[in-house]
């Protein structure tokens, strides 16, 4: 169970900072982002994510405001998951978390 609470919060970090990374880069790209290599591999790692995120939203929610959505989400849920690791590993042991 430890293993598969771990290998969740790592895919959940990894999105969170391709997120955050394609927000960053989106800023100092400006306009020219689309044409950008690193902006578009970024999105190419969050797409799957976002494309979630537009599944279970309404349609009033606009699509600029889908990768914001995503990455509060994201956050809650690996709030969610360290809570659940850090219980897990308080009831097998510290010395097998490491």
């Amino acid at each position: 169970m430890l293993l598969i609470v771990s290998s969740i919060k790592l895919v959940l970090e990894i999105a969170l900072m391709a997120l955050a990374g394609q927000f960053l880069l989106g800023l100092l790209a400006g306009a020219k982002r689309e044409k950008n290599f690193f902006y578009r591999l970024l999105q190419v790692l969050t797409n799957p994510f976002t494309k979630g995120m537009r599944l279970v939203t309404p349609k009033a929610v606009i699509d600029r405001h889908i990768p914001l959505a995503t990455f509060v989400l994201l956050a809650m849920v690996w709030v969610i998951t360290t809570i659940t690791k850090i219980n897990l590993c308080i009831q097998v042991g510290v010395e097998q978390c490491r």
